[in-house]
């Protein structure tokens, strides 16, 4: 019976994880443009578009401390509601300034969601589950990030902005509803035990900071993929690029699910890094639809496989009682990396030939082969700690 209960609540947290991504990732490719027609200037679109992704990345070491210390149900629901408010701010906005609230408002309940509902997914699997368990969380997620920017841009073609943060709405309140149903509230001990504060989980930085250079070609990618290909004068459907990335991520994620529980993390790092080369390599030369579709698929074999492997390795560095932390320490990886992507993609957009854009974006192999090797010492160290 009780593993029937843990079944079930795993199923909706999936479902939960499911909406309240697909909520801020509906108003993500329409929010800059709704600024606009609200007066915002080009400098001001631009800190409505990343402001949400600062604010993650600020608030997200609190956020580590408090996810092993108080309910994660609770923290949770927090999160998801500040979600569902940032969308009634965005409907009901006169005005950039309010745009603005909203966002940092979303920033706090994205990384709030991010943290918690990964770490409180952790706690109800096994150990010996926990590769396979993120990987099927990860592609929850995956299926959000294809699924809504692409409703979000129809819902605005077809009515308005506001019909779009609407449905965002009903999205976060969806996954606000779900997780009232989840029985195994994951409660923080009574008299938790004390310990001094941290904000981050130093075994944990190494993975983060391999996943943040696989995150950098990434998001580069899908900040100025449609730049690069103008400005090359490409004949490829650059709509296919997204959908294809999803399809194939998914399509490796269930194949290799059973895998990732018993087969080393070097091995997937050296064929994600592989992979990424790859699919610079095709971004780099294609021509045709077959070279986008290809570089699609290898991105996905590169920064899509890497997110399951390195969130579930950097859970199993850390005791149960500090997964909070560990899983709030990698996602600090992801924001940097999403937040550097475009940065970085727009320096070398105006600074270097467009033919060398994507070549110049292997600077990332070496760096997270680098990390690679710390990781490795200090899994060995701590072996054999526990030995």
């Amino acid at each position: 019976m009780a593993g029937s209960q843990t079944k079930r609540d795993i199923a909706l947290i999936l479902a939960a994880s499911f909406f309240y991504m697909a909520s801020p990732m509906l108003i993500t490719p329409i929010i800059t443009g709704f600024s606009e027609s609200l007066g915002a200037s080009g400098v001001m679109m631009g800190f409505i578009g990343g402001i949400m992704n600062i604010c993650s990345l600020v608030s997200r070491p609190f956020i580590g401390v408090l996810v092993d210390r108080i309910s994660k149900y609770k923290l949770s629901s927090f999160g998801i509601f500040c979600v569902l408010l940032s969308c009634i701010g965005y409907f009901f906005a006169q005005s950039p300034a309010l745009i603005v609230a909203a966002r940092i408002i979303n920033g706090l309940g994205f990384a709030c969601c991010s943290t918690c509902l990964s770490t409180w997914m952790s706690d109800l699997l096994p150990p010996n589950k926990i590769g396979s368990g993120m990987g099927i969380f990860g592609t929850m997620n995956a299926l959000s990030m294809a699924i809504a920017p692409a409703a979000g841009i129809s819902i605005y073609q077809l009515t308005n902005h506001r019909t779009a943060f609407f449905i965002a709405a009903v999205t976060a309140s969806l996954a606000l509803i779900i997780v009232q149903f989840v029985k195994n509230r994951d409660e923080a001990p009574a008299q938790p035990a004390k310990r001094s504060l941290q904000f981050f989980d130093k075994n944990v930085f190494p993975i983060a900071f391999i996943m943040m250079m696989f995150g950098i070609p990434y998001c580069a990618t899908q900040s100025f993929l449609v730049s690069y290909a103008e400005a090359r004068h490409l004949s490829v459907s650059i709509s296919l690029f997204f959908p294809a990335y999803a399809a194939a991520l998914l399509i490796l994620r269930l194949s290799l699910k059973n895998y990732f529980d018993t087969k080393p993390f070097g091995m997937f790092f050296a064929a994600s890094i592989v992979s990424t080369s790859l699919a610079l390599y095709f971004l780099a030369t294609m021509q045709t639809n077959a070279g986008l579709l290809a570089a699609a698929v290898f991105m996905a074999g590169g920064n899509g496989i890497m997110f399951s492997v390195c969130q579930s390795t950097a859970m199993l560095l850390a005791p149960k009682n500090k997964r909070g932390l560990a899983n709030s320490t990698f996602y600090i990886g992801i924001d940097v990396g999403m937040s550097l992507g475009p940065i970085i993609a727009g320096f070398f957009y105006q600074h270097f030939a467009i033919t060398l854009f994507y070549p110049l974006f292997f600077f990332t192999i070496p760096l997270a082969i680098i990390a690679f090797l710390v990781y490795r010492h200090i899994a060995k160290k701590l072996k054999q700690a526990h030995a």
